[in-house]
């Protein structure tokens, strides 16, 4: 496994596998960082059918997803990716301030061996996506997103011997 692919594994969290491959290999954790962030409510990382390394991290709201983007581990990423910084762009600029929670999911691909890549890191796609809860649902025993995420009209079915 490419070491820079290993790298961004264990940033995403799946350091278990990049130890795996490269042992003594120094790592950040992006998990602790984003959930010593001010305002990030819970993190979960996983590795989808499809190959996509992915973590999602739910903000209490715009405020404490953009102290994540201005973190300095965030903006180590941001240079790993190789993306040049652009001046004019703000962060979450069409957020409204009292948006209420959101959920960022970061995912990325990782490339074929040999296949042509345009892109500075072994990925053949990387995305961050930001998402917001809709009213209603409903959950059994658990929900996936943090149980601090309020959502307006969830339901809870866990029976009450189960509690």
């Amino acid at each position: 496994m490419n070491p820079r692919l290993i790298a961004l594994a264990a940033l995403l969290g799946l350091s278990s596998l990049a130890q795996s491959q490269v042992p003594n290999l120094p790592l950040p954790d992006l998990a602790g960082g984003l959930k010593a962030t001010p305002g990030c409510l819970g993190v979960e990382q996983a590795r989808t059918t499809s190959g996509k390394l992915v973590i999602f991290a739910w903000f209490e709201d715009k405020k404490a997803a953009l102290r994540w983007y201005n973190s300095e581990m965030h903006q180590q990423l941001i240079k790993m990716a190789g993306s040049p910084p652009d001046r004019n762009h703000t962060p979450l600029a069409d957020i409204a301030e009292d948006s209420g929670p959101i959920l960022a999911i970061a995912s990325l691909t990782p490339a074929s061996p040999g296949a042509a890549n345009p892109l500075p890191l072994p990925v053949s796609q990387i995305s961050i996506e930001l998402y917001q809860p809709l009213p209603g649902g409903v959950f059994v025993g658990g929900r996936f997103a943090p149980d601090s995420l309020k959502v307006r009209g969830m339901r809870d079915y866990t029976p009450v011997y189960a509690k």
